[in-house]
């Protein structure tokens, strides 16, 4: 049964509302035959600007995640956590439904619009930006790592690798972290596949580099590229030469040839680690000497250097250094502070900061995660962070 204007206006009094007040358009709701949308048979999402605006451009939000893990939304270059949120306001479905603002803008006389209600929900989607959850990505490049082209791996059709589109189906993050994380992690595309370089295979390639760069008396600034796949390229595939020359060197072209500048920090860095990884612990006082020796010839080497590889223990007898890599270190928040005090019981900021530093959102500081999941207090006047819980 419709209702008439006169019935309208008759509600309207009852409720003490001034028409004059309203727009003159009335929706009367009701539900009809067609209201096969119960609860639970579609899902609302509530989106921030920035999203609505790419979805009318054209491009796509994607829900990431296997089953046994919290979903997130992703769009071309965030990562997003859904969580629902209920309301004691139902929400309705309603078709072809316009706005007052839509409404103003037409020239309409006093009249009543009979709308039919499709469905309603309880509940809506809410978006909340977050970290992408990388830490799966070189778990799984990991698993087939490259150790040259005549490594027996190459030749067995057994081991897993890798597309950009298998990535995007296995990661919770959007294409532009992943890709950013690929870089980071000096991942390559071989034959159409992301591979990250066995270290011991890409020292082997550095070597190749530095031993040229010393036999050619060339600076670390401008080693050029032509001259480096000519000489090396017998003994090592070109691109691999090339790829390594980018991960440890900045690309720059001068007179239309193509240089790179090395960094003689990630060179420094990637020494140490290979001087690391086959000891428990090292003598700090040995360490650096056989560090520096081990560094082509005019760098310098620096434990500033080591943030987030390596960790130095000033109160043991003698003071030692061993690997401590964050990439090891659990995604959680909580799992980080906890693997980290368990570790060792009382950090100072200095310590801890480079541990830490990949936890921190968009408007996160180090000094407001140290606040949520630890407590401070001075030792012999410096201020050090144990942890809030107890770690067993």
């Amino acid at each position: 049964m419709r209702r008439t204007r006169e019935e309208v206006d008759a509600t309207l009094q009852i409720a003490k509302l001034n028409a004059a007040e309203l727009l003159p358009t009335v929706h009367c709701l009701g539900f009809g035959p067609g209201a096969s949308a119960a609860a639970g048979d579609f899902c609302l999402l509530e989106l921030e600007p920035a999203l609505c605006e790419q979805l009318e451009a054209g491009h796509s939000l994607v829900i990431r995640g296997d089953k046994d893990e919290q979903a997130v939304l992703c769009s071309r270059d965030k990562t997003y956590d859904l969580k629902i949120a209920d309301t004691s306001n139902m929400l309705l479905f309603i078709p072809g439904c316009k706005t007052p603002d839509q409404l103003q803008m037409e020239e309409t006389h006093c009249n009543i619009i009979h709308t039919e209600i499709f469905g309603f929900s309880n509940n809506y989607w809410e978006v909340r930006r977050c970290r992408p959850k990388l830490k799966k990505l070189k778990k799984l490049l990991m698993e087939n790592t490259y150790e040259g082209p005549d490594s027996q791996k190459e030749k067995d059709s057994s081991h897993p690798k890798y597309t950009t589109e298998d990535l995007l189906d296995r990661i919770q993050a959007s294409e532009e972290e992943i890709i950013a994380q690929l870089q980071v992690l000096n991942a390559c595309e071989i034959g159409g596949y992301w591979r990250i370089l066995e270290f011991d295979y890409e020292m082997k390639l550095l070597n190749h580099v530095t031993q040229l760069v010393d036999s050619e008396s060339w600076p670390f600034s401008k080693v050029p590229l032509s001259i480096c796949l000519q000489e090396l390229g017998p003994l090592e595939p070109e691109e691999m030469i090339e790829h390594c020359l980018k991960c440890y060197g900045k690309k720059y072209i001068e007179d239309g040839e193509v240089y790179f500048e090395l960094s003689a920090d990630k060179i420094c860095r990637a020494t140490a680690q290979m001087l690391l990884q086959n000891a428990v612990k090292f003598n700090l006082t040995e360490f650096q000497e056989v560090w520096q020796q081990s560094v082509p010839e005019g760098m310098i080497t620096r434990l500033d250097q080591l943030k987030g590889l390596a960790l130095v223990d000033r109160h043991s007898r003698p003071e030692i250094i061993f690997l401590l890599k964050v990439d090891d270190l659990p995604e959680d928040n909580q799992e980080r502070f906890n693997s980290l005090f368990s570790l060792r019981e009382k950090w100072t900021e200095g310590d801890i900061a480079p541990y830490i530093q990949d936890l921190c959102g968009e408007k996160q500081t180090i000094g407001a995660l140290l606040t949520k999941y630890s407590r401070s207090s001075v030792q012999n006047g410096v201020k050090v962070y144990n942890s809030r819980r107890p770690i067993s």
